[in-house]
């Protein structure tokens, strides 16, 4: 069981996000073309104010019910919705986040067609490894799953197998770059606090970071 986060201050928040940046430049990326998303799991309520105090200005949040409690008491934050989605938490969720990034079902497609409206925007997830073991659709299937989706389809998402080493995952993110330029897409939602520079440098507009950026971290 991984622990809650407790004592979280404004300065490991800023001190972490600077040395993210760096790593981001030292990737070819230019400020502002990679957002960083605060995985905010395991954050408990009150530990969210050192987020914005330190620089961090959007976070994601896996579960329905904590996103209901964590995004109205910190609207200072832009929310995504960044866990596996269950089609009868649509309608909870989407009142709260900017983007849904894990939209995988045809039941979600008929939820979001019941629940989401012309803002609604979704990133669809992909299986680029084809892995049994994770959510998405084939990229086979993607053509089609983009047709039907009701709502606005800004980009793709993916979470590839676990590896050793980040540079294991580059092919899988350079797939889903593939993927989205093929169907002018423009959001890619990939890499996490273990592999966000490989995924950077494939093209990742929005990175999931969650210890990386609430640890103290030693040079």
């Amino acid at each position: 069981m991984v622990d809650l986060i407790e004592g979280l201050t404004a300065q490991t928040v800023r001190s972490n996000l600077e040395r993210v940046n760096e790593r981001l430049a030292a990737a070819g990326r230019k400020p502002g073309e990679v957002q960083i998303l605060a995985a905010v799991k395991y954050l408990p309520e009150p530990e969210l104010a050192a987020l914005a105090a330190g620089g961090i200005t959007l976070a994601g949040e896996n579960r329905a019910q904590d996103l209901e409690q964590k995004a109205p008491s910190h609207p200072e934050l832009t929310w995504d919705f960044i866990g596996a989605l269950q089609s009868r938490k649509v309608a909870q969720i989407l009142p709260h986040v900017r983007y849904v990034h894990s939209v995988a079902s045809e039941s979600a497609l008929a939820q979001l067609g019941k629940h989401g409206n012309e803002q609604t925007r979704v990133l669809i997830e992909v299986n680029v490894a084809g892995d049994p073991d994770k959510a998405g659709v084939t990229a086979a299937e993607l053509p089609a799953f983009i047709e039907r989706c009701p709502v606005t389809v800004v980009g793709l998402m993916t979470m590839p197998p676990l590896a050793a080493e980040p540079e294991q995952s580059r092919r899988h993110f350079a797939q889903l770059r593939e993927l989205a330029e093929m169907h002018g897409l423009a959001e890619l939602s990939m890499g996490t606090s273990q592999d966000y520079e490989v995924a950077a440098q494939e093209g990742a507009t929005i990175i999931r970071l969650g210890s990386l950026l609430f640890r103290p971290q030693h040079s």
